[in-house]
């Protein structure tokens, strides 16, 4: 039986494969100091930078109405903030503690995937995490 070489091909409207440009995508969830829990371990941002553009591109993405608590992230972070700054800070220990964060299936784009991402945070770990309890 003849194929009817009007129809598109099958293997034309796939899923098309992950972009080069996701693998220069990095993400991590900026936290700090949990006073109930008494660790580096609140959420308050999601960093994400695109280390194929020179200087690499940047979303932020900030947990809603936890701005004081964020200060200490709001002060480091600097327009030229970049991978290997992150890399450094996740060894640091202290009030604050950087994450890494897998990119999300799906991302559309470097924003889109901060937003993915931040949305897990305030879904499924956010509601799960004890009362501040600000001392």
């Amino acid at each position: 039986m003849p194929t009817d070489t009007n129809q598109p091909d099958a293997t034309s409207t796939a899923t098309p494969a992950t972009s080069p440009a996701h693998a220069a995508w990095r993400l991590w969830i900026l936290l700090v100091w949990h006073p109930a829990l008494g660790l580096p371990v609140d959420p308050v941002a999601v960093l994400a930078l695109d280390d194929s553009e020179d200087p690499a591109a940047r979303v932020v993405r900030w947990v809603p109405l936890v701005y004081d608590a964020a200060d200490p992230w709001r002060e480091r972070l600097g327009e030229s903030t970049t991978a290997e700054d992150m890399e450094n800070w996740g060894t640091w220990l202290g009030a604050c503690a950087v994450e890494p964060a897998a990119v999300p299936d799906g991302a559309l784009d470097l924003a889109h995937a901060a937003d993915l991402v931040l949305n897990i945070l305030l879904a499924e770990v956010i509601p799960v995490l004890p009362l501040r309890g600000d001392a």
